[in-house]
């Protein structure tokens, strides 16, 4: 079996992009910040749309058929207005479901994000891997087969989160969340067997690195965190091409609502921190007319 969700829709590189390349970083939500920071440091140089879907936030309240509706519908807008050269689909709930469709309507590389589960079997040391997730990507059979073809040696627990990533865009939002009410989130990824305990926990949420420094903070006791996003952009830049020579000025970097009802002046501040520079709502409600 192949997992592919990160690949583009060709297998070998494309040809470097002549200009700066137009990026589109989609996400359901503010998770995608993390990834949209890594995209950046790789391609500087890049004019990058960050693309919220935050009118139908969270994914996971979606059943799977309407889910595909949505983002495909969402997409079409996006692509038709801002012409991209390549999009990454920073939402594992969206990867795992609707890159295939994706790629079968738009002549676009998509690179996805999946739970970086085989880099966390190769870093654990007491063979105890905790998989911190929405409850969408913990119920996938796709995760379960990466589990399979990669961490079969290892103990694996599965914990389906129901309130991170409402509560990392909170924090963003300048509404901070209590430490007790982090802490029983990420109590069931501390698992000890015997003298084991897990040493590496899987952020499989792209929401979840906003919150990384409270995780560390109150873990009971320290763990390696796997972020995916930095695999994610190593990936864009084998399709697209590395970062040109340095002194290249630093692309625009648009952000993108389809809602737009939460953005609070604190949230204004932190899109400003990840250098955005225009905010813009493409009202799209979550109802499809």
């Amino acid at each position: 079996m192949r997992f592919d969700l990160m690949a583009g829709t060709v297998s070998a590189p494309l040809a470097p992009v002549p200009r700066a390349p137009v990026v589109l970083v989609f996400d359901s939500g503010l998770g995608g910040l993390t990834v949209l920071r890594e995209v950046r440091r790789a391609r500087p140089d890049a004019r990058v749309v960050y693309a919220a879907d935050d009118a139908a936030f969270p994914y996971g309240g979606l059943g799977e058929a309407a889910l595909v509706e949505r983002v495909l519908a969402v997409m079409e807008r996006l692509v038709a207005r801002h012409a991209p050269d390549l999009v990454v689909v920073a939402c594992n709930t969206a990867s795992t479901l609707v890159l295939p469709a994706l790629r079968r309507r738009f002549g676009l590389p998509f690179v996805g994000t999946v739970p970086p589960i085989k880099p966390a079997a190769a870093a654990t040391a007491s063979g105890l891997v905790s998989v911190l997730a929405t409850p969408g990507t913990v119920r996938r059979d796709y995760t379960r087969d990466l589990i399979e073809a990669y961490a079969a040696r290892c103990a694996v627990t599965l914990v389906g989160a129901t309130r991170l990533a409402g509560q990392a865009e909170a924090e963003l939002a300048g509404l901070p969340v209590a430490d007790a009410e982090l802490r029983a989130e990420i109590a069931p990824c501390f698992v000890a067997q015997g003298e084991r305990r897990t040493d590496v926990v899987v952020l499989a949420c792209t929401h979840y690195p906003l919150l990384l420094d409270r995780f560390r903070q109150l873990a009971p006791w320290p763990v390696t965190w796997i972020d995916p996003a930095p695999a994610i952009a190593r990936r864009m830049t084998q399709l697209i091409g590395p970062a040109p020579c340095a002194g290249t000025r630093d692309g625009a970097v648009l952000a993108a609502f389809t809602g737009g009802d939460r953005i609070t002046p604190a949230l204004r501040t932190a899109l400003a921190d990840h250098g955005i520079g225009e905010i813009t709502i493409e009202a799209m409600p979550l109802v499809l007319q």
